[in-house]
């Protein structure tokens, strides 16, 4: 790829069909996508393999966590397929990243290596039901430093995190934010919303975006719009 854009589209669909249909309208130049369980198990690895001889930098989201040797043989699987990033679940702990880090080091074609560590979904009382009383984001400052000890290459991390992470593990960590919604976006009943450009100045590399481009009338234009709004911040990281 002759550039990395900042911009990674969530291909958030159940069919081929169906997110085959907004990447034909899309362009890897401007941005990459990201592929998840749901349609990774309807499509297969062979669709991965088709959207990365478009030329698309794939994030193949599947948070592994299993066993060091299983994670490992699935992070060489993944980079067989030619994918631009694959990631972890930190909570699989030291040996298993570890492990996940060599085996793509191993790879001819190293694709980035990151971790996801406390799921957006998940607060102060599903983590004491784990037994852990860490709060959220204690736990993901914690996680983050153990991933970056591994020598993975970054973490998922929310918009309201990237600045204390950016502080604390340094400026070649990579992190990746989803859920950012474009200035010209609703707002809706959501309070802690964060712009693309507020994201890439809070220190976030890349922005993982979904419904505004894949929903919007016309997703390249909403596309253009977004990169419009990001070109002083990102092209400068």
């Amino acid at each position: 790829m002759t550039s990395d854009p900042k911009i990674i589209v969530a291909l958030d669909y159940a069919t081929t069909e169906a997110a085959s249909a907004l990447v034909a309208r899309l362009d890897p130049q401007l941005c990459k996508l990201k592929v998840g369980k749901e349609l990774f198990t309807a499509a297969g690895p062979a669709w991965v393999e088709h959207l990365v001889g478009q030329g698309y930098g794939v994030f193949l989201d599947l948070k592994f966590h299993d066993i060091p040797h299983t994670v490992a043989q699935a992070c060489k699987a993944a980079a067989a397929l030619g994918v631009w990033m694959v990631n972890v679940h930190a909570l699989g702990g030291r040996a298993m990243m570890s492990a996940a880090r060599e085996a793509i080091d191993a790879t001819p074609n190293r694709p980035k290596l990151i971790a996801v560590t406390v799921l957006t979904s998940m607060g102060a009382n599903d983590l004491a039901d784990l037994g852990i009383s860490e709060a959220p984001q204690q736990l993901v400052r914690r996680l983050a430093g153990l991933a970056h000890s591994c020598h993975l290459d970054g973490v998922v991390c929310s918009a309201q995190e990237a600045a204390v992470l950016r502080q604390e593990q340094g400026p070649d960590f990579c992190l990746v934010t989803p859920g950012i919604r474009p200035a010209s976006a609703a707002k809706d009943d959501q309070n802690r919303v964060m712009t693309p450009a507020e994201a890439l100045r809070a220190g976030s590399n890349y922005l993982v975006i979904g419904r505004p481009i894949t929903q919007a009338p016309d997703p390249l234009q909403a596309l253009q719009a977004i990169r419009q709004e990001i070109a002083t911040i990102g092209d400068s990281k």
